[in-house]
This record gives C-alpha cells, structure tokens and sequence, in this order.
C-alpha cells in the first residue's frame, strides 16, 4: 500500500502503483487465468463463425481488464478504473451478448434501468470504497456491471430498431450524466484514491475530472455509435427502396 494510505483499502488488483512500476504489475491470479481460459474453451467449444470471434474477443478484453497492467493501475487512479469499467460495459459485454445464443431476456426497459443503476449505484463513493477495500464485493462490483450490461446489449439486439435506438440513446444519456456530475463536483469524493493520484502528477480531484470526462465524451459516444449503427439498419432499406432505379 502507498505509504500513509488507510489500512482499509486493499483493491483486489493491489496497491496503486506509480509510474516506473505499473507496466510490470499483472495480475496472474490462478483462479482468474483458470476461469478466462475456460471461458475461451467454451467458446470454442460451444460456438462457430461470428459468435466465435465475438467471444473469444470478449475473453481478450476480459484479460486486458483483469489481467494487464491495467488492473493494478486502476488502484491508484479512477480515470483508468472508469477505462476498465467502460472495457466491461460497453466493449466486452456487447461482444459476449453477440456470442450468446438468441433467447428471451425479458424487458428492454427494464434492462436498461437496471444496466444504468447497476453502473450508477457502483460509482456511489461509499459502494466504490466497499468494493475496494473486500475482493469479495469487488467481485460483486465487476460481476453485477458485466452482468447487467450483457442483458443490456442482449435486449438491444433482439428488440425492434426504433427501440434499441431509444434504449441506447437513454444509455448514452446515463453514462454521459454521470460523467458531467463528475467532472463538475467541486471536490473528489472517492477515498480510496486521496491519497494514491499524486505520483502521477494528478490532484484526487483531477484524476476524478479525468474519469468524468472519459464517460462524458468517449464511453457515452459508444451508446450513441450503437444507435446510429441500428439507426442506419433501419432506415437503409427504406431509403434503398426509395432511390430512384
């Protein structure tokens, strides 16, 4: 732990770590490299062609997420842990929801109020320091936004284009919301990185703009890539049907 840091933290991915260290810090936890490796073997096993590609991308996210580098410096700053937590949402799950087998999952409404609390609920300050202070609700953190996020994208890509255009507007709405609240609290108000942001040459409350900013403009223009993305699905046809020959 960085000297003088609370006791209570101790972040799944280790103490924060400074610059001349982190590119050497991976996280080669064996129950973590075993459950990757069989999720790769199940995608392997079980799918073919696209979904193949799409999973076995996922695993590869997964790793960069909980494996690399990153892991350990998303301890010492909450700009990287808001990177590893976009990775989660709105890269790695998409990709496992285009892998997964087409079956009902309910909602879209519904799983897009509960991907946004899920992610919104995590970011509260006393649910982040929890997180960060006890693997066991680190755990819970990472599973529930993963988890609500691939209901997310499943409901998306089985639901009408003008739903799933409405529902990832609304996503962008939510991630961007909470990235301008971020970026424009006067104060930092994550403990857990007080004291961990100076040797970066970042004051707690810098590193905490940076990470609204990152939702603000680059997680949210995801959701928004998305809904153009089916947005143009959707209109394509008509528009082809209606040029003249």
């Amino acid at each position: 732990m960085s000297p003088g840091a609370p006791a209570i933290w101790a972040p799944y991915c280790g103490p924060g770590p400074g610059p001349g260290e982190w590119l050497t810090r991976w996280n080669l936890d064996p129950v973590l490299i075993a459950a990757l490796a069989a999720g790769l073997a199940l995608v392997l096993w079980r799918t073919s062609g696209r979904a193949r590609v799409s999973g076995a991308a996922a695993v590869l996210v997964l790793a960069v997420v909980f494996v690399s580098p990153l892991c350990a410096l998303s301890s010492a700053l909450f700009a990287a842990r808001t990177v590893h937590h976009v990775l989660l949402v709105a890269v790695a799950a998409p990709l496992i929801a285009v892998a997964s087998p087409r079956r009902p999952v309910g909602p879209l409404a519904l799983a897009t109020a509960a991907q946004a609390a899920v992610f919104w609920g995590w970011h509260a300050p006393t649910a982040y320091g929890w997180a960060l202070s006890n693997d066991a609700a680190y755990w819970l953190m990472q599973l529930s936004l993963l988890g609500s996020a691939v209901w997310f994208w499943s409901a998306v890509r089985r639901a009408s284009a003008p739903a799933a255009v409405a529902a990832l507007l609304l996503a962008m709405v939510a991630m961007g919301l909470l990235g301008a609240l971020l970026t424009f609290t006067g104060q930092p108000v994550y403990a857990p990185h007080f004291l961990t942001t100076a040797a970066w040459g970042l004051s707690p409350l810098e590193d905490q703009q940076a990470a609204g900013l990152i939702m603000w403009a680059p997680a949210a223009a995801v959701y928004l890539a998305a809904a153009l993305w089916m947005l143009g699905r959707w209109l394509g046809p008509d528009a082809r049907r209606a040029s003249p020959a």
